[in-house]
């Protein structure tokens, strides 16, 4: 498709850092389309905008929804143990539903899944599911597979979370000293997080591609 004839499709559009990608997408002159897949419809309207309520633990329900060809398809999907309820319901969401997500992109001709994989800091049971999910969906076999890895993502959420809003506190009064290795621990806007993968989204680079703090504030500013 050339410009401003594709179709970007945004899973966890109500989500942190999916509300961020959907406005830049819908001010996007490459995206004739933008499809919203999830329960719940984002807070906004645009003529862009097309709204599919879908539950995410079938994929042929996905597919059988027939919304035509897609090109690059952002998938913002997470959730914590203590929103979701248990280990197994996190699982659900942080791999079994992007999974889902990358299978429904590969069925509609993507070729450019971008997919955001932390903000989990480094506790073992979630970080290896972040791993499993990124694995599981490079062998989707897209063109190009961008994964985004923020450590703590910053921003205005709907639902207040005293640990978070502390551990914001203290990860900003330490940022200055997270340099080296450290770097890709600095919170990071979730802003940035969506500029970058929009961005990215315009110059897809063939094969795996991750992004981590350096990285993402780079393809942020355009760089």
């Amino acid at each position: 498709m050339v410009a401003g004839r594709q179709t970007a499709v945004i899973f966890g559009a109500t989500g942190l850092v999916g509300r961020a990608c959907l406005d830049l997408a819908l001010t996007d002159e490459r995206y004739e389309r933008v499809i919203s897949i999830g329960r719940r419809a984002p807070a906004r309207a645009d003529d862009k905008l097309v709204v599919h309520h879908a539950a995410l633990d079938s994929v042929e329900a996905l597919v059988g929804a027939n919304l035509g060809p897609v090109n690059d398809v952002y998938c913002c999907l997470g959730t914590t143990i203590a929103k979701a309820g248990s280990q197994q319901a996190f699982r659900r969401v942080d791999l079994d539903y992007v999974v889902n997500a990358a299978r429904f992109a590969k069925h509609q001709g993507a070729r450019h899944f971008l997919m955001v994989t932390a903000d989990a800091g480094s506790r073992v049971f979630y970080s290896r599911v972040k791993g499993e999910a990124e694995s599981a969906v490079a062998e989707v076999g897209f063109a190009s597979l961008s994964i985004f890895r923020p450590s703590l993502i910053l921003g205005p959420r709907e639902e207040s979370r005293l640990k978070e809003r502390v551990a914001k506190s203290v990860g900003a009064g330490l940022a200055f000293a997270m340099i080296g290795s450290l770097t890709k621990y600095r919170p990071i806007e979730a802003a940035t997080v969506a500029r970058a993968m929009v961005t990215s989204a315009a110059a897809p680079t063939p094969g795996v591609s991750v992004f981590e703090f350096d990285r993402m504030t780079s393809a942020s500013a355009g760089q």
